[in-house]
């Protein structure tokens, strides 16, 4: 199994709006290296759903329920997507100064490359998300 992160704006497409939905494909990925990454997503991995921007918290626990297909929302180019399908709020967010003041969150690609909207996670990182997040 892999871990992930991914990045949204809660006033583009929130956790709430998410959980509502139960199941969302995750399009509108414009970079390269995010693309690659959502191409790497197997069914059943596990995801840290992250509002950015506003909030800067991770919020949730999703599971790549498909794996990637043509992004429907591109006009041109090579563009895929997933579906994700939410599997639980996290008790408490995790906030990015809890995770930039974390020793073992420090080398986090979020840390590292914070543009990118779909990030790897070591298991290491994601469990202790968790675990910051009273899981």
């Amino acid at each position: 199994m892999n871990y992930w992160l991914v990045k949204s704006e809660p006033a583009a497409y929130a956790w709430a709006a998410f959980v509502k939905d139960g199941r969302a494909a995750w399009t509108g990925v414009r970079n390269y290296q995010a693309r690659n990454h959502l191409r790497a997503m197997k069914a059943g991995d596990l995801v840290c759903f992250y509002h950015s921007v506003t909030e800067k918290q991770v919020v949730g626990v999703a599971r790549v329920a498909k794996e990637f297909y043509p992004d429907a929302t591109a006009t041109e180019g090579d563009w895929s997507c997933v579906d994700l399908v939410p599997v639980k709020a996290l008790p408490q967010p995790v906030a990015l100064a809890t995770i930039k003041a974390d020793k073992l969150l420090k080398d986090m690609p979020l840390l590292k490359q914070s543009r990118l909207s779909v990030t790897p996670l070591t298991e290491a990182q994601f469990r202790h998300l968790l675990q910051l997040g009273g899981e």
